[in-house]
């Protein structure tokens, strides 16, 4: 198989591997019990989260760990807007986020009765500010979106957001930086909240984080345990948690030099899908090099998944957590690009383990099944 799906998941990196399993059959103390294994794990714990704070040049008590970032998303969302909902009742999110962050605002509307203002994208894929700064009023006490789009690979201005919102507003700012990592210098200064995940940068499935300024409260939405400070009950998974840091360390310190090369690639596809027929790429040259999102009109979305698959390629048609539904990319459709577009289009994404050749072998099976399913 080849794959091009990274901003699903990503492979786990061998050293991250390693250093894992080395763990493990060591590391089975309880980090909150008070004999010396469980002292162990909790130090080397913090260890981690020190470094992981230092190499995003926040304090640790800011860095909060996950089983996911869906996970961190929703302790992030709900876990503000329950604990605050005395300073307002009304939130602003985008019309083009992860589910799990739509589903998040959904639930608070809906089932706690809040109101939301669900902000419009432009044409290029990212929110409209104008219409956000609009929205925002004396009841306003928290604005989310993405920093990056994981099915265009649109950039939004996040610094430029959360510099109008403090502005303007009482309200907090939250950012899902989940498809940033490893890729973009992340403003965290500039943010009251962020969340990550450690499968998109090489690290184990399972492990995530979430930044939050220390003055940030937040209502548990785990209880049981004076886990990341009560903020989430649970036995920590201490391993994981430990890896994470040299996950991030890894994925930092090649940052540039793998983003030089990703970008190579970009103008290397995005050239050879120019000159297919009746295709109609959908990213643009302000999103990241690392993903390409392309409809090729003449072939559904569905039927060009599994054309790719029996040849060995690995896709995507939307962001993988909606997958299992109709292949309807709610983003595209949000951007204007119409229903056709949004019902034909596949996201082909990339890394630094991504060759030269394996896009030339993809090229040319799109051709062959553009030219099939045309004919």
């Amino acid at each position: 198989m080849i794959y091009f799906d990274y901003a699903s998941t990503a492979p786990l990196n061998p050293d991250v591997l390693d250093t894992y399993t080395r763990l493990l059959p060591k590391l089975y103390a309880n980090a909150d019990s008070l004999h010396a294994p469980g002292r162990e794990a909790q130090r080397l714990m913090e260890k981690s989260r020190a470094q992981i704070a230092q190499l995003l040049s926040v304090r640790g008590d800011e860095v909060i760990f996950t089983s996911c970032a869906s996970e961190a998303n929703s302790t992030a969302i709900k876990g503000f807007a329950l604990a605050n909902r005395h300073r307002g009742n009304h939130l602003i999110t985008t019309k083009a986020e992860h589910s799990s962050v739509a589903a998040a605002f959904a639930q608070l509307e809906q089932e706690f009765g809040f109101r939301v203002s669900y902000i419009p994208v432009t044409t290029q894929g990212i929110v409209d500010t104008e219409t956000l700064y609009k929205a925002l009023t004396k009841d306003t006490i928290l604005v989310s979106l993405m920093y990056v789009n994981n099915e265009t690979g649109a950039i939004n201005p996040i610094e430029e957001v959360s510099a109008y919102v403090h502005e303007h507003s009482r309200a907090v700012v939250h950012v899902d930086c989940v498809q940033a990592l490893g890729k973009l210098k992340l403003p965290l200064s500039m943010l009251d909240m962020a969340t990550f995940s450690a499968h998109k940068i090489y690290g184990l499935k399972g492990s995530a984080f979430f930044y939050k300024k220390r003055n940030i409260k937040l209502l548990p939405l785990i209880n049981g345990g004076q886990q990341e400070q009560g903020i989430r009950g649970g036995t920590s998974n201490t391993p994981a948690n430990i890896v994470l840091a040299k996950t991030l360390r890894l994925a930092l310190e090649n940052q540039d030099e793998h983003y030089a090369y990703v970008k190579k690639l970009h103008a290397q596809l995005c050239t050879e899908l120019s000159t297919l027929n009746d295709v109609h790429i959908n990213s643009n040259e302000q999103c990241i090099p690392h993903i390409v999102n392309v409809s090729f009109l003449n072939v559904g979305s569905e039927i060009m998944l599994n054309a790719l698959d029996e040849r060995g390629f690995c896709v995507s048609a939307q962001s993988t957590c909606s997958s299992r539904s109709r292949a309807y990319s709610h983003v595209l459709a949000e951007m204007g690009l119409g229903d056709h577009i949004a019902t034909h289009a596949i996201r082909i994404s990339l890394s630094h383990m991504t060759t030269s050749e394996e896009i030339n072998q993809l090229i040319q099976a799109l051709k062959e099944i553009n030219h099939d399913y045309r004919t």
